[in-house]
């Protein structure tokens, strides 16, 4: 069930379901971390601006309350650092969904972000039985799309004008997923192994 998603730990970091009181913090580090992440933002066509970051909570809470979507935050010693999304949930012959996230800046390049999408993965795949995960980035990403590769996703092509993101319809490289390509032992453990292996 979407609204009692468990929080998935590894180490220091751990990705749990996003609550309302989390708004102040997000809002802080969205903030801070505007021109880092703007041009990665999804808005809304013909809407200027950004939804204020309470309601926005509000909402992502309402949304997984009805097994919509998925929406944690990814903490840091028990401060928020970013957050990992899952949308586009389809059940039945479908089985299939979408990973999105961002991470502060000061953050990012320390493997935090493979991390917790690789927790959300495994979840997704062991718990929810989710048969395809897709993770969608604009084609500029190379950040994020280390990430899919990081983690053994598959490139499958690009999507024109797939999200309005910063103001304009953007094309998206896809990286997908499927149960039968999850390694032994489930995407984190391989992440895992990778790094030691260097």
């Amino acid at each position: 069930m979407l609204s009692s998603v468990p929080a998935l730990v590894s180490g220091d970091l751990t990705v749990r379901p996003i609550r309302n009181a989390d708004w102040r913090e997000l809002d802080h580090e969205l903030a801070v971390g505007r021109a880092w992440l703007q041009r990665w933002e999804a808005t809304q066509p013909g809407v200027s601006g950004q939804a204020g970051t309470r309601s926005a909570v509000r909402a992502m809470v309402s949304w997984m309350r009805r097994g919509e979507s998925i929406t944690c935050v990814m903490c840091w010693r028990e401060h928020i650092i970013g957050q990992v999304s899952v949308s586009q949930i389809a059940w039945g012959s479908l089985r299939s969904c979408s990973i999105g996230y961002w991470i502060a800046e000061r953050m990012a390049g320390h493997g935090l972000a493979p991390t917790a999408v690789a927790l959300m993965a495994d979840h997704l795949f062991q718990a929810l039985g989710m048969h395809r995960i897709e993770i969608c980035m604009r084609l500029e990403n190379q950040a994020s799309r280390r990430v899919a590769e990081k983690l053994g996703f598959h490139y499958e092509g690009v999507r024109r004008g797939y999200i309005h993101i910063d103001g304009a319809w953007r094309d998206h490289h896809v990286f997908a997923m499927l149960a039968e390509d999850v390694p032994a032992g489930g995407v984190l453990a391989a992440l895992q192994q990778r790094r030691l292996q260097g």
